[in-house]
């Protein structure tokens, strides 16, 4: 008898435990339908599969979102014919929202003058695996730019850092990749101010240019290190000369036959 009571309990338990979490969920389901009832929507552009840095965004990249309207950014575009044909300045995941802040406009050309910030400008130099870094150079790295000099009368090499946190805008005819394995590369893409950019091709112009990697949280200018004088060579000791004394005047003994007579030499 006890053994039936017992059992009763606990199928009794498990009825009641079914139950609750029926009415639990119950309730929770109608909290839902009235918060959604009571919200208002917005729509917005997202992304429908990843774009990369520097693609042109056609129709297929862009699919319409509803978000409340507490969950849309302010510079979010509303409708897909505001994005189509611009150009992505970063790389986009799927299902993000896209934003205007992270487009460019392009009208005619390649994409990547788009690419080009206002009152920039967009250099080529031709690298080989030592200049371009071994092929670590990506699209989007940072670098510092050496220039060397070689003086012709004193055969004597000069190294000096004339540009930096300089922006990589493609390499090669890339300008974007996802891939992270070195590629050699026969020139690079870099975005230079007008004055940086004579200050480039002059110095291509008198010497030789050796591209540096930065570190892309690295953003601190670090001042170059003087180049240490030149040794210059002890004088010799001076030789110290001592002076001949003026010679005495010495005198001439004339002979004629019997006469002799003396007189003094230069006079």
């Amino acid at each position: 008898m006890f053994k039936r009571r017992g059992t009763v309990l606990v199928i009794l338990s498990l009825l009641l435990g079914v139950g609750a979490a029926w009415a639990a969920n119950l309730w929770v389901q109608q909290r839902l339908t009235m918060a959604n009832s009571d919200a208002e929507f917005d729509v917005v552009v997202g992304a429908a599969t990843a774009i990369p840095y520097g693609t042109k965004v056609e129709s297929r990249h862009l699919r319409v979102m509803q978000v409340t309207k507490d969950g849309a950014p302010e510079n979010a575009f509303r409708t897909l014919e505001e994005v189509e044909g611009m150009v992505s300045t970063v790389a986009i995941a799927r299902g993000e929202i896209l934003l205007k802040d992270r487009f460019a406009d392009h009208a005619t050309g390649s994409t990547l003058a788009a690419l080009v910030k206002s009152s920039m400008r967009a250099v080529t130099v031709r690298v080989d695996d030592v200049v371009g870094v071994a092929g670590f150079l990506l699209p989007g790295n940072r670098v510092d730019i050496v220039a060397t000099r070689l003086d012709r009368s004193s055969r004597r090499a000069t190294a000096e850092t004339i540009l930096r946190n300089v922006r990589v805008l493609a390499v090669d005819q890339t300008a974007s990749t996802e891939e992270n394995d070195p590629v050699i590369v026969r020139a690079v893409t870099l975005e230079l101010t007008p004055k940086q950019s004579e200050v480039l091709v002059k110095a291509k112009e008198e010497g030789r240019i050796q591209l540096t990697l930065r570190n892309p949280l690295d953003e601190e200018e670090v001042a170059a290190t003087p180049e240490p004088a030149p040794v210059q060579a002890a004088p010799a000791p001076a030789v110290k000369v001592a002076a001949r004394a003026a010679p005495s005047q010495s005198t001439v003994t004339v002979i004629r036959g019997t006469q002799v007579a003396t007189t003094r030499a230069g006079s």
